[in-house]
């Protein structure tokens, strides 16, 4: 059974520093015909379990903490029972949203998550949050990259737990290294490759945020 990548967009709002935003999020489904994994369970549990259907969920995974990537992911792990993982480095930001429930297992860099043929590599890139991280899977030419990588940049640090020198310093150490041809899969709208992005590294640094 071939693995493939499915994309779910929903819809709902960030909320950080006292602000909210309404966002549209990117959410990955990766498996075959009878187990996937989740990345990103984005603010609508029912979509996401409808999507994946009659199969098997073996993981949730978080690329970080920010309540609009884990708002669902408690409802979407108790209707399965899969496992959620999230980066330990992100429980501040987590206990905001879900004080009352820990997450199952924690990612740690250089971790490779199994499931239907595909190898998902943790990358632990810092920046857009503490505990931010990459999914990079070299069979498929994919980098899951959450908010740490746009089509156009760098997430935002321009609030709590985020910090633009670390995260230029993720983009450029873990990211670019990748192929070129490598595709780019973000949290939020259109997905890029390592190859287009590469050349404005100096431009990102220049601007400064």
């Amino acid at each position: 059974m071939t693995v493939r990548i499915e994309h779910l967009v929903t819809s709902g709002t960030f909320s950080l520093d006292g602000g909210t935003w309404d966002v549209d999020n990117n959410v990955w489904i990766v498996g075959d015909d009878h187990e996937v994994v989740v990345i990103d369970a984005a603010h609508d549990a029912d979509a996401i379990a409808e999507a994946i259907g009659d199969r098997r969920l073996t993981a949730i995974i978080c690329t970080h903490a920010h309540n609009d990537h884990i708002d669902a992911a408690p409802a979407l792990a108790e209707r399965t029972g899969a496992p959620i993982w999230l980066h330990p480095d992100d429980m501040p930001l987590w206990k905001q949203t879900h004080p009352d429930r820990q997450p199952d297992h924690w990612l740690a860099d250089g971790q490779v998550i199994e499931t239907a043929g595909a190898d998902l590599t943790v990358l632990h890139t810092p920046g857009h949050a503490p505990g931010a991280v990459c999914l990079y899977d070299p069979g498929l030419g994919t980098v899951f990259t959450g908010d740490t990588l746009f089509a156009g940049g760098p997430g935002a640090t321009g609030r709590s737990y985020s910090d633009f020198p670390t995260i230029i310093d993720s983009i450029r150490d873990r990211l670019l290294a990748l192929p070129p041809d490598t595709v780019v899969r973000t949290g939020h709208g259109d997905s890029t490759t390592i190859g287009a992005e590469a050349p404005n590294l100096q431009e990102w640094i220049a601007r400064g945020h």
